[in-house]
């Protein structure tokens, strides 16, 4: 007879997640509430990358922003400068945010007067990518002060994503950052994950990005 049982509690938490995600997937579908995930090391300029990104994209569609950290509200007070419907996550301590928690915060952000919502996950590559939020697209930041050689570190986040935005090409000459290698080492992960090349400070390759966004959201709203 076992003296103990041994309980499987990662796996777990991991499927029930799973259903969740996909129960949430379904009614932003219902709702025609687009959600994009978006996660990054912090400093790789994802607050920056939103707020042009907003300001390219308000007059085009509704968009509110969902920012997640374990503490401060600096980056909701940067995003409502924006004019954006924006809310606050605090996750007590928890580097990401999984499908019920992103559930939350759609509720408190409230979507009845929003077709385009973000979620800016907690700034890390390993823990966000693990968890997933229900978004209808994943989208990540590589900024090239942290090296090409990323996709071969943090796997899994280069996996889940469907668009890597490698962000401040303006400072490239100043680093070792080889742009074909960054290609290669993402296609190794993710052979379908676009790469897209910005500067979120100068505006450098932003366009790509927001027809990238434009494409996806238009085929999410003929897919309803």
């Amino acid at each position: 007879m076992e003296a103990y049982k041994v309980l499987e509690v990662k796996q777990s938490v991991f499927d029930s997640n799973d259903k969740e995600a996909q129960q949430l997937r379904e009614q932003l579908k219902k709702d025609g509430v687009f959600l994009l995930n978006l996660m990054s090391s912090p400093g790789s300029g994802k607050t920056t990358t939103l707020k042009r990104t907003i300001a390219a994209l308000r007059d085009e569609m509704k968009i509110g922003v969902m920012e997640a950290d374990i503490d401060s509200d600096v980056d909701a007070k940067a995003i409502s400068e924006t004019g954006a419907k924006a809310i606050q996550l605090h996750t007590g301590g928890m580097c990401h945010l999984d499908a019920a928690m992103t559930k939350q915060g759609l509720e408190g952000l409230g979507t009845e007067d929003v077709d385009f919502a973000i979620l800016e996950n907690v700034g890390n590559l390993v823990c966000p990518a693990e968890f997933d939020t229900g978004a209808i697209k994943n989208a990540m930041i590589l900024s090239v002060p942290e090296g090409h050689d990323k996709p071969l570190k943090y796997p899994l986040m280069f996996s889940i994503v469907d668009v890597v935005l490698v962000n401040k090409i303006d400072v490239l000459p100043y680093f070792d950052f080889d742009m074909d290698k960054c290609r290669e080492y993402v296609h190794m992960r993710n052979p379908k994950a676009e790469v897209i090349p910005i500067s979120a400070r100068t505006g450098e390759g932003m366009d790509a990005w927001y027809n990238w966004l434009r494409t996806e959201i238009k085929a999410f709203k003929e897919n309803q």
